[in-house]
């Protein structure tokens, strides 16, 4: 495995980061034991869950995700192997039956108080918001159009007030964001600065793959200066970039096939950039889910490469990405058809 720091602290962590949305609809609580068990020896120590787990959201199966992480760090007493990342659920029609109250300092307590008895600890590594509160371009949408009707008010100092005292408590160690636009990234990192005893948002969860590169618009320039770390989630575009997808094939137990509502990664410009990107796999004998999750791996904003699987041949794929390094031909390759087909699934 290799390995990097969390920015602005002394944190060490596996350049693949587990992800963990399926534990609790897609896979049982025995499958994300194993899944845990596998990733932790094979050098893994970062894994990425939230509240809102596992997806798609829903009443039934709210938070079982954090549940069966809880059950498998009571079992084997190894939360201290373990940098823990987890995330309060941002303010949405799909998450009302969680909480209709946004970033409040109630909410984030409550949120957090929720996560840590579900977890079984008394302590989050890494604790992130979902989504922006107000009305922007995140989850497919592609570019920013003003609504008179957001009545957001900049609330950025309280949140930052509020998890920085639930930081001296001793609860949550950092704090990231997730979703943003560098319009937010930015007003978090000015509001820690104006203000030295407020935190400093160290990473950023945002989609980064193949089928969409639109962090390298903006958000790439602010990593680099400002030292905010990528956590890449869709690196493989809901296994749109495994290619299993390809010709038509919608195999049985896949998400697509579950969820025919999760279609952000497959439109028709998302599939033919695919067939591309499966091509140039196919022509240097490297399967496309490994090609791609090496070309995420290999960017210098990264800090960690977050992969999911719903079954142990795919995890052991995803993980095993980390000793690929791409050659100047492939990487050639990648760029000629990003410039033929760029960003066709935001």
């Amino acid at each position: 495995m290799k390995y990097t720091q969390l920015p602005h602290t002394d944190i060490e962590v596996s350049k693949i980061c587990l992800g963990t949305m399926t534990w609790g609809n897609q896979n049982t609580e025995e499958e994300g034991h194993e899944q845990m068990d596998y990733a932790l020896d094979q050098g893994i120590n970062f894994f990425d869950t939230a509240e809102l787990y596992p997806i798609p959201a829903h009443p039934d199966r709210h938070s079982l995700t954090e549940k069966i992480i809880g059950t498998w760090f009571k079992k084997n007493g190894n939360r201290d192997k373990v940098i823990l990342a987890s995330k309060i659920a941002g303010k949405a029609d799909f998450t009302k039956f969680i909480r209709t109250t946004g970033f409040t300092r109630e909410s984030i307590i409550e949120a957090l108080e929720g996560s840590l008895k579900r977890l079984q600890t008394d302590y989050i590594d890494l604790y992130q918001l979902h989504w922006p509160e107000r009305n922007t371009n995140y989850f497919g949408k592609r570019g920013y159009t003003h609504e008179v009707t957001d009545y957001w008010e900049d609330n950025i100092h309280q949140v930052l007030e509020t998890l920085r005292d639930l930081m001296r408590e001793g609860k949550i160690r950092h704090v990231g964001i997730s979703n943003e636009t560098p319009w937010g990234a930015m007003r978090f990192l000015e509001e820690s600065k104006v203000h030295a005893s407020l935190p400093r948002m160290i990473t950023i969860q945002n989609p980064y793959s193949l089928l969409n590169r639109l962090f390298e618009v903006g958000l790439a320039e602010i990593s680099m200066r400002e030292h905010m770390g990528l956590l890449a989630y869709s690196p493989l575009g809901f296994g749109v970039l495994s290619g299993k997808y390809l010709g038509d094939r919608l195999p049985e137990g896949s998400r697509i096939k579950l969820f025919p509502n999760y279609t952000r990664y497959s439109s028709k410009t998302a599939v033919l950039a695919t067939q591309k990107y499966y091509e140039l796999a196919q022509e240097h004998n490297i399967s496309l889910a490994q090609m791609a999750l090496a070309y995420v791996n290999s960017k210098p904003f990264l800090t960690s490469n977050i992969i999911g699987a719903t079954s142990m041949k795919q995890l052991k794929e995803n993980i095993g990405s980390i000793d690929i390094t791409l050659t100047s031909e492939i990487m050639e390759g990648i760029e000629k058809i990003h410039e033929e087909h760029p960003n066709p699934a935001p």
